[in-house]
């Protein structure tokens, strides 16, 4: 696999799928040229965990909100909690919040809420928000489009596989796509047509480890290094080397998360 850098800009280093293994997987990923990664907490309770991960290994950064899927059974988070913990030097996001209307439609309005916090939280730090969005287009595309006019914001839609619908509407805010091992999966056709018809200056790489394992290791758990498998496919994607396209998502990543710049 190539070795130029690359960037995991999500993944769930925190999650037990790690536990017993995170020094190699660290280790593997630099081999795998990924020199730098965020890895992201979902629920404000674990904060102190992701943290502590962050602080113990230098290519490792953090963000923290409260996932959609929990916003309904997680404590309220306000917009002071999400800049306290803006403070630290390797805190570089909000998020991921967002809406999932797949399995948790009964929570919209408590999980529309919640995001307009963490847009808030944004707009206050200057850090980028981490978008999940899942079976909720609409509402996500008018929620982040009204809060925009309302202030502007910077933002990543994480693991990117909606509508081409949603990516017109993020990217005309001047928002990132981020390309998962899902854009790598043989049936995702429409999805890379999405992406390679986004500006280039607008595309992020990631994992979402331990899930969305790409092609050769689909069906196991993911891990960062593999941020080098969807990275052969976005070059292709774009029609460019495996180095200058890593270079280019890499000045991306620099620009919208400049806390973790290198």
């Amino acid at each position: 696999m190539t070795q130029s850098p690359i960037t995991d800009s999500h993944c769930h280093l925190d999650f037990p799928d790690f536990d017993s293994e995170r020094d190699d997987i660290i280790a593997r990923a630099l081999a795998a040229g990924v020199t730098r990664m965020v890895t992201i907490c979902t629920k404000l309770h674990n904060e102190s965990a992701v943290r502590a991960i962050a602080e113990k290994y230098a290519p490792v950064f953090y963000a923290a909100g409260v996932h959609p899927m929990s916003a309904a059974d997680h404590p309220p988070v306000t917009v002071d909690d999400l800049v306290a913990l803006a403070q630290h030097p390797k805190f570089v996001g909000i998020g991921e919040t967002g809406l999932d209307y797949h399995y948790t439609a009964d929570s919209k309005q408590i999980q529309q809420t919640s995001l307009r916090i963490h847009i808030a939280a944004a707009r206050e730090t200057g850090l980028p928000l981490i978008i999940h969005a899942r079976d909720a287009d609409d509402d996500m595309a008018r929620i982040l489009t009204e809060e925009y006019r309302a202030g502007a914001y910077t933002c990543v839609m994480h693991c990117f596989s909606s509508s081409a619908a949603l990516a017109k509407a993020a990217l005309d805010l001047g928002f990132y796509l981020s390309m998962s091992g899902i854009a790598a999966f043989p049936k995702s056709k429409e999805l890379r047509e999405i992406f390679a018809s986004a500006p280039l200056d607008r595309v992020l790489l990631e994992t979402d480890s331990p899930y969305l394992a790409p092609p050769p290791h689909r069906g196991r758990r993911n891990e960062p290094a593999y941020t080098a498998h969807t990275a052969a496919v976005g070059a292709e994607v774009f029609g460019m080397d495996y180095a200058d396209f890593a270079d280019a998502t890499n000045a991306n990543f620099d620009r919208l998360f400049w806390k973790a710049a290198a």
